[in-house]
């Protein structure tokens, strides 16, 4: 499975402004805007970093995920969450050709930690050999900093002052503030490992 961003945060988006409070950087001078960039750097990381840890997508975007083959003929969990559309699901042959799926053939079935895709039918059509799926879907919360949860935006504020102030952690550790504001999104994972 390959996962592709079709499309990034816009710039107006990020909470920039609330970021320099957060961190009580200079007011009542003119506003420069030379901090702007290493700024949105900051809140870009920690989306990315909270959000691979957590297995969900913060700020509303469009994606492509290219599969070699389903979960199962019935259905195909994504490994992110929340999702709010399917847009398509196209099957592509080895020489490059596509074959674009009925919406009436699928559908998407709700989770707060693992949608999916399911067929509506008797089963999902598998690729021709050295074929692939390519799903396009909508996946996130919302388009607005207002739309993400308040203790994931306060998160997303905590981890992005740390890396601004270099006080970023060894080996990836997350602040002891981060990890306990993510936890409850985090999944389950229960079973034996090898």
């Amino acid at each position: 499975m390959m996962m592709v961003e079709l499309t990034s945060i816009p710039t107006a988006s990020l909470p920039v402004a609330e970021l320099g409070h957060y961190l009580r950087l200079a007011t009542g001078f003119a506003d420069d805007g030379s901090e702007d960039a290493p700024l949105e750097s900051c809140l870009r990381a920690a989306i990315s970093a909270i959000e691979s840890r957590i297995g969900k997508v913060l700020f509303e975007r469009r994606f492509l995920m290219q599969l070699s083959q389903w979960h199962s003929g019935s259905a195909h969990k994504f490994p992110m969450a929340p999702i709010s559309e399917i847009e398509s699901v196209t099957l592509v042959n080895r020489a490059g050709q596509d074959s674009q799926l009925d919406p009436a053939r699928y559908a998407l079935r709700q989770d707060g930690d693992r949608p999916a895709v399911i067929s509506i039918g008797p089963a999902l059509p598998q690729p021709s050999l050295g074929g692939h799926i390519d799903v396009i879907l909508r996946a996130g919360f919302g388009p607005n900093w207002a739309d993400i949860p308040a203790d994931l935006r306060q998160a997303v504020l905590i981890m992005a002052a740390d890396f601004y102030d270099g006080s970023g952690r060894e080996k990836g550790d997350l602040s002891f503030a981060v990890a306990m504001l993510i936890e409850p999104y985090r999944p389950l994972r229960i079973g034996v490992r090898p």
